[in-house]
């Protein structure tokens, strides 16, 4: 297993084996097979913590060799560490998804080691609550940069490198909150909404690549810092849905494992929710500190 540290100024890879089995993550059985992915390659963004970590540990336990990056090195190392006690083939890559040249760099290593690369997942993202007369243009800028520019700069760099002559599946993370508007989250539903639009032009236009592009849009997931952050009323709330509870990062991740593998082979341009109904039903006025 190639562990990968890319940073702006080089690129240098050490080996090390996967052995033990994870635990702690997540005691659900999958509905998929084990194989499912088997022979295929994933990079994750965001993949360190939170729901990148586990899209990653459930690709990877379905057969994937997972490459993962973010911008905390440490992050990426426990990640790592994580993904090889369960037996999974993991590389990290030290990289800001803002910079075009350090998601190519990143890209392009991934390629070198693993030998091709099959699915791409968009995580990476920011966030904080914040009204919008309080709202910075550097606040706003930062959180659009990151989910969509960096949406786009890793896709692109994808395609160019090897899923135009390749194919492949690209699955962007949006958020459900933009389908019902949300106070306190005006940069992230802007972000994600552009991510969708972007999601449905990629298809278009590479789709006589054999390359399909898609949306999975999560809710509350429990566990995650989002909805560590809400207390109160608005934490009640994130249950007002048909299912009457938050979702789990698992799940959310299986939604992307679906979309990722041949069963959704003749699915591109779509848009998967998995909130357990809250767009259709909950309220987007919280209960937080700076909303009145």
């Amino acid at each position: 297993m190639l562990i990968l540290a890319v940073r702006r100024e080089n690129v240098h890879c050490r080996a090390t084996v996967a052995r033990r089995n994870l635990n702690g993550v997540s005691d659900r059985r999958s509905p998929f097979r084990p194989d499912l992915l088997a022979g295929k390659v994933a990079l994750v963004t965001g993949g360190a913590t939170g729901l990148g970590l586990e899209t990653a540990r459930v690709l990877g336990s379905h057969g994937a060799r997972i490459a993962i990056c973010s911008r905390k090195e440490a992050n990426l190392q426990a990640a790592v560490a994580a993904l090889k006690d369960a037996g999974i083939a993991a590389v990290y890559g030290v990289c800001d998804v803002r910079r075009h040249e350090d998601v190519t760099a990143v890209v392009g290593e991934v390629i070198r080691a693993f030998g091709r690369l099959d699915i791409v997942v968009n995580n990476a993202a920011g966030n904080f609550p914040v009204p919008i007369s309080d709202l910075s243009p550097g606040g706003f800028k930062a959180v659009v940069d990151i989910d969509l520019l960096g949406t786009f700069n890793v896709s692109k760099a994808a395609y160019e490198l090897w899923l135009r002559d390749h194919g492949g599946s690209v699955v962007n993370i949006s958020a459900a909150t933009q389908y019902r508007g949300m106070a306190l989250q005006s940069h992230v539903v802007s972000a994600k909404a552009g991510i969708d639009a972007f999601t449905r032009a990629c298809a278009i236009e590479w789709g006589p690549d054999g390359v399909r592009v898609n949306v999975v849009a999560p809710g509350a997931m429990s566990g995650t810092e989002g909805v560590k952050r809400i207390t109160g009323d608005a934490a009640h709330r994130t249950m007002q849905n048909p299912l009457r509870r938050p979702g789990s990062t698992t799940e959310v991740a299986e939604a992307v494992l679906f979309l990722a593998g041949d069963a959704a082979s003749y699915v591109t341009g779509a848009t998967l929710v998995v909130d357990g109904g809250g767009w259709l039903t909950a309220s987007g006025v919280p209960d937080l500190p700076g909303y009145r």
